[in-house]
């Protein structure tokens, strides 16, 4: 177990630190598949444990679409509303090609975020979890460490979204908006968590998960066109 968090954190920091822009995705596949290899040579999991098991394949991707489909509505609702449009201002999308959009959308947070985040934390972290520890305490430690997973980009938020730059200022609002972004994305993996432990696939909340975090990327692109 430990080995694995101290993977996710040389991977969280490599990513969002070190690794150029053209090899995150990459790095990002290699990061996830060293975890694996780590919970199944030394933590004894199974396909199963990690939410791979083939015979689960269809229930991961029906309950994951279905997630999804409530998911896009929901964006889409807000990035229409006047009182929340704004929420989706996002500037690091504002100078973004159509090339370039299809590529952040279908490739690099399908196969680098989504891909990474929840062979970590749903898949090896969880199944470890659950192979020592009631479910309740394992989703809480994989939820947890989720959350603290966002600490580094969530940094410059505030920077990034007016509507985020406008609730706090100096480096107390910096701290302010690091601690709910970190809070969200931990109630974000409790959800997570149960979509893999309903399906008993990982697919579930990989669908969700990319297809969220495409889809807002893609609405923030829409409102800043």
């Amino acid at each position: 177990m430990a080995l694995v968090v101290a993977l996710a954190a040389a991977g969280n920091a490599a990513t969002n630190l070190l690794v150029p822009a053209a090899l995150y995705v990459p790095a990002a596949i290699l990061v996830a598949l060293l975890a694996v290899l780590v919970a199944v040579r030394v933590g004894g999991c199974g396909a199963r444990d990690l939410g791979l098991a083939a015979a689960d394949l269809g229930a991961g991707l029906r309950l994951g679409a279905a997630a999804m489909a409530v998911v896009a509505a929901l964006l889409a609702v807000g990035a229409a509303l006047p009182a929340t449009r704004e929420l989706f201002a996002d500037r690091r999308v504002q100078e973004h090609s159509v090339a370039a959009l299809l590529y952040a959308t279908l490739v690099r947070i399908p196969l680098g975020t989504a891909l990474l985040e929840e062979t970590l934390f749903r898949g090896v972290l969880l199944g470890l979890g659950l192979r020592r520890w009631p479910p309740r305490v394992a989703v809480a430690w994989s939820s947890g460490l989720f959350g603290l997973w966002h600490v580094l980009p969530s940094g410059g938020l505030a920077g990034y979204n007016p509507a985020v730059a406008d609730l706090l200022h100096g480096p107390a609002g910096r701290l302010a908006v690091t601690a709910a972004a970190v809070a969200a994305t931990a109630l974000a993996g409790v959800v997570f968590c149960w979509l893999r432990l309903r399906a008993r696939s990982l697919l579930a909340p990989a669908l969700l998960h990319a297809g969220t975090n495409s889809l807002a990327y893609a609405a923030a692109w829409v409102v800043l066109s």
